[in-house]
């Protein structure tokens, strides 16, 4: 899809009380080993918030924060899916679970990891190959 037309793509959570449409312009994800996207499973796809729409389920979610509480991991509250979020290394964007997109899977992506085990280390990496594909 690199280069192609950009695609309409919808998501949510497990119990369809949360439901999103994202634009999807490169189908480059990535994978993250820290603590809470490990254990989430959660493949990152970084949307402008121009390009992400929430359907429906603002009054379904539920928000974790820890740490700098930068970062917001919205969840479902009656099934507690994390379909989206607004992360802490790019906070003017949704980072969308590949996992929960329809018609989709992680493999259909070109995956790429970040060491969020050393999150202060690997961000500017990350934010520097994102302004290169920009």
């Amino acid at each position: 899809m690199d280069g192609a037309s950009p695609e309409v793509l919808e998501g949510g959570c497990h119990c369809g009380a949360v439901r999103y449409r994202a634009t999807v312009r490169s189908r480059e994800a990535v994978e993250c080993n820290c603590s809470i996207c490990t254990k989430k499973g959660f493949v990152h796809l970084l949307v402008a918030e121009e390009d992400f729409e929430l359907l429906r389920g603002a009054d379904a979610l539920t928000t974790y924060t820890f740490g700098t509480h930068t970062a917001k991991h919205h969840f479902c509250r009656h099934c507690g899916i994390h379909s989206y979020y607004r992360p802490r290394s790019h906070p003017e964007r949704i980072d969308v679970n590949v996992r929960c997109l329809e018609g989709v899977e992680p493999s259909d992506f070109r995956l790429s990891t970040f060491d969020g085990q050393n999150w202060e280390g690997s961000v500017e990496e990350l934010r520097a190959r994102d302004r290169t594909r920009q």
